[in-house]
This record gives C-alpha cells, sequence and structure tokens, in this order.
C-alpha cells in the first residue's frame, strides 16, 4: 500500500508529461523487477553459501560465464559423450575374459580378497559367458556384447582402472568428482569451467537421464558442487518437451517477445550492475536469456523424428528393448552435432549391479545397451565425428571373481574396466591387465585421477592449471593426488 506521499507522486507522475511518466515507470519497473529478483534468488543464496563454506565469489578476477575460453594445450577433441553404467559392470564377463577362472571354478581364492559382504563370499566363480575375439585388433569381447564387438577397433581399453572405496556412493563420488566426498563438482562442469560453451543456443553441459527413473544418488552425479551454478549439468528429456517450463503457456508475437526479453535484459543488467559478483545471479540472468535462445534450438535439437529411418533404426528405436537407450544416445550425438561441449547418458538405479543372478542381469543390462552405443559409434564414424568426440564407456567400479550368494559378484574396487573411443585415443588397443583372476590391476595400473586427467588433456586442458580458488584452497578435479596423463592411449 502507497503511504501519502508515494500518492502524490504517482498522481503527479500521471497527470504530467510523457517524459515524467517514463521516468516514473521506469524507476517503479526497475524497483518491482528488484524487489522480485532478490525474492527469486534468495532462497537460493542461502544454500549456496552452505554448499561455499559460506564464501561467494572467491574468483573474482574471473567473470563466471559461458564464454568460449582458449585451451591450455591444442586439444584432440571437441566434446565428450560420458556413457555411465551405475553398479559397477563385471570385468571378467564382458571385456577382460580369465579363462582361470573357469580352471578353478568353487575353488577357495588363493589370497587375501577385499570383500564388501564377507558373510556371503563363496568361492571362484567362473563366467557364464563365451568370450571371441574381434576385429583386426583381435581384442577379446563376451558374446552378450555382440554389437560393440563389432565395433572393437575402435575402441581404446582400459583393463587396469583401480578406485578407493568399495561402496557405490563414494565410489560414484570419486568417478565423478575425483573425492570421495559429497557435495565437489562433476567432471562436466570442471570441463565447462575450463573450456565455456561451443553454442549459444544450447547449454553446454547436458544430461540425458533415463525416463524410467533416477540414477543411484539422483541429480548429484551432475551438480557443479561450490563452483558457480552456471557450470552445472541441464537435465533434458528424452520425450516430450525437452525442459519443463520452455515453452510460454501464452503465445506472444514475435515483436512483442522481442521487446519483453529487451525490457527484462535492461533491467536484468540494472539489477546485476549494483551487485557485482553474485554468481548465483549471474547464473539466474544467463538461465533466462539461455532459455529464450532454447525456446526453438533445443526442441528442434531433440526432434528425433528429423533422423532417417535407418538411422533410427540403427539405434533400435521403435524396440521396445533398446528405444529407451537408443533415443538417448541418438540424441546425444546430435547435441555434440550442435555444439554441445559435454552430455552425460545415465541408466535408472544401478542395473549393473548384480550381487544375483548374475547372467540374467547382465544379459538384460546389454540387451538395453550394446546395440544402441554401438549405433552411436557407427554414427559419429560415419558422420566424421569420432575424431573430435570423445566416448567414454564405464561404472564406478568393477566386480569380484568370486561368488556371492552363489550366483553373483561383489564390488571391487581394486581392478574393474573402461573404454575410451574417438577424441585422440588409440584405436584397437588394451592397456593395462588385471591379474590372472581379474581381481586387482596389476600392470600399467591407472587411477581415477589418472583417468580424469586424461579427459582433461584431451580435451586441452592441463590438469594443474585448471583451478579454482575456494576459501584460499586451489580446488582441482584431481584433488590432493599427484596423476598421471596416460599417454601410452593417445593417438
Amino acid at each position: 500500500m502507497m503511504n501519502p506521499d508515494q500518492f502524490q507522486e504517482t498522481r503527479a507522475s500521471m497527470s504530467a508529461g510523457p517524459r515524467l511518466r517514463r521516468q516514473f515507470f521506469s524507476r517503479l519497473g526497475h524497483g518491482l523487477a528488484g524487489a522480485a529478483l532478490m525474492e527469486l534468488v534468495g532462497g537460493e543464496r542461502g544454500h549456496a553459501a552452505n554448499t561455499t563454506g559460506g564464501k561467494r565469489h572467491s574468483n573474482m578476477s574471473r567473470r563466471h560465464d559461458l564464454a568460449p575460453r582458449m585451451p591450455h594445450v591444442a586439444p584432440r577433441a571437441r566434446s565428450v559423450i560420458q556413457l555411465f553404467m551405475h553398479g559397477g559392470p563385471s570385468q571378467m564377463d564382458l571385456l577382460d575374459p580369465k579363462p582361470a577362472l573357469s580352471k578353478y571354478d568353487s575353488q577357495k581364492f588363493p589370497g587375501v580378497i577385499d570383500v564388501q559382504q564377507p558373510e556371503q563370499a563363496g568361492g571362484i566363480l567362473k563366467s557364464p559367458f563365451q568370450f571371441a575375439r574381434y576385429g583386426k585388433s583381435g581384442i577379446s569381447v563376451s558374446e552378450i556384447m555382440p554389437q560393440v564387438a563389432g565395433c572393437v577397433d575402435q575402441l581404446c581399453v582400459i583393463r587396469s582402472m583401480w578406485t578407493e572405496h568399495i561402496n557405490h556412493e563414494p565410489a560414484l563420488w570419486m568417478m565423478h568428482t575425483g573425492r570421495t566426498i559429497p557435495g565437489r563438482p562433476g567432471i562436466g562442469s570442471w570441463v565447462v569451467y575450463g573450456l565455456g560453451a561451443e553454442t549459444r543456443e544450447l547449454p553446454a553441459y547436458v544430461v540425458l537421464d533415463d525416463p524410467r527413473g533416477l540414477p543411484v544418488d539422483g541429480i548429484r552425479n551432475w551438480s557443479s558442487g561450490w563452483l558457480p551454478p552456471q557450470y552445472q549439468g541441464t537435465r533434458f528429456r528424452a520425450a516430450g518437451t525437452p525442459v519443463w517450463n520452455l515453452i510460454p503457456n501464452r503465445k506472444l508475437t514475435p515483436e512483442l517477445a522481442a521487446a519483453r526479453r529487451a525490457l527484462l535484459a535492461r533491467l536484468d543488467h540494472d539489477h546485476r550492475a549494483a551487485r557485482p559478483g553474485e554468481t548465483e545471479l549471474d547464473a539466474r540472468i544467463g538461465s533466462y536469456e539461455l532459455a529464450a535462445r532454447m525456446q526453438l534450438s533445443a526442441t528442434a535439437a531433440l526432434d528425433v523424428s528429423r533422423e532417417t529411418q535407418a538411422t533410427q533404426d540403427l539405434y533400435g528405436l521403435g524396440n521396445d528393448t533398446t528405444d529407451s537407450y537408443g533415443r538417448r544416445c541418438l540424441l546425444a550425438r546430435r547435441l555434440v552435432e550442435r555444439g554441445v561441449r559435454y552430455v552425460q547418458l545415465f541408466i535408472n538405479g544401478q542395473i549393473w549391479d548384480n550381487h544375483t543372478g548374475l547372467e540374467s542381469g547382465l544379459r538384460s543390462s546389454c540387451a538395453r545397451t550394446d546395440r544402441p552405443v554401438a549405433a552411436l559409434l557407427t554414427d559419429l564414424q560415419q558422420r566424421g565425428m569420432l575424431d573430435e568426440t570423445l566416448v567414454i564407456w564405464g561404472g564406478e567400479f568393477g566386480r569380484l571373481p568370486i561368488s556371492q550368494s552363489k550366483n553373483g559378484r561383489d564390488h571391487n574396487r581394486q581392478g574393474f574396466t573402461v573404454w575410451l573411443a574417438g577424441g585422440g585415443v588409440k584405436a584397437g588397443h588394451v592397456h593395462g591387465a588385471t591379474d590372472e583372476f581379474g581381481y586387482a590391476a596389476v600392470q600399467d595400473r591407472v587411477s581415477v585421477p589418472d583417468f580424469h586427467a586424461t579427459i582433461l588433456h584431451l580435451l586441452g586442458l592441463d590438469f594443474e592449471q585448471l583451478s579454482f580458488d575456494r576459501n584460499g584452497l586451489e580446488e582441482r578435479l584431481t584433488g590432493v593426488h599427484e596423476p598421471q596423463v596416460v599417454r601410452d592411449i593417445l593417438a
């Protein structure tokens, strides 16, 4: 409600000339917009202060936006598609064959073994699947991954990964953020922080999660942690409207929509100018501006009906088993084709966590993903995009060579397998090895920080130079470790 002085000012302004009336409504508009915007970000600022130790702008020398930035070294890859397999795919049943498991099946494991649930541990468990060598490279792949096996000459398989924790959540945090503690930025956020965006029409970091449900640990998988919120992953829906509330309920003429955006931009600019260093405010304004541009670009990018029928068939669209994952693999290609820097695909729950029912569980997981993943590799290569797109496949850890509950495998942090393709890595190459049982990485071991340092290097980022000043501490994706870029896998 107006006080008497405000009422007199309003009355005088309404009876004055056009110029004075414009000045009055300009001041009124600024005040209302400022109050609304302060209310909008006020609640978020308290949350951000908690997640950043109360320090909101520890990197004042740098403007936190998505402007393109020069890499530290010449990049080999322009973008990343990360196919994350929650739960821990079993290396000795998929990509790291171990004949000794059949030879010593059901016998006691010879030595000490790190088991999460020792009361359920049994003897050595042979793989229920047959392996064969494929391609010119002769890399062995399980029978339940026939389509990926056909692309084996494009793969760089790392069989000597190891990590620091045997439980899912800490291992997930390690694989995504470089530490076994929650609340830190994920690798996608670090990449966008270091390189910015290639396109203004779409987010630089996009997440395609499963319509069936979130993965284990939910949205924290793509959080920007204490990095400014501009660098957080943007979640796209694989079907229907890509982003909630993207399209206005009431249609406006192009002229009126443009005038509205121009007015909001001016109000936002004035409000931000009075509050420098508010990263939450910058992120919110940036998201509004991006949303306006995305109203056409995002819908077009995620419209797979524009693809040929042959391409849709390649990815398994229309097939009840492969449609969901195939659609997201195809969307990932369409997004990097349009300049998106980092795309992550997640699957519901943790379907690779085969504590029981190993054979049926792995067959089901491979049936859902094998054809779409192979299609993605084939499609990228046919379009000449694989050389500049780094594709990453793998989970947070592996499985043990012994049985659990007779027909399953427990978690294994000592050794597991991932693979990469394109983006500057050797094709048709195997790096490292585990012992004869597939338990522990013993040759050319690769830690998670080594893995992260290598991915950053392929994108032109030096893991030592990519840092963020947080409360006086120079934070890095690779943390306090002393990683090494795995140069043996570089093309």
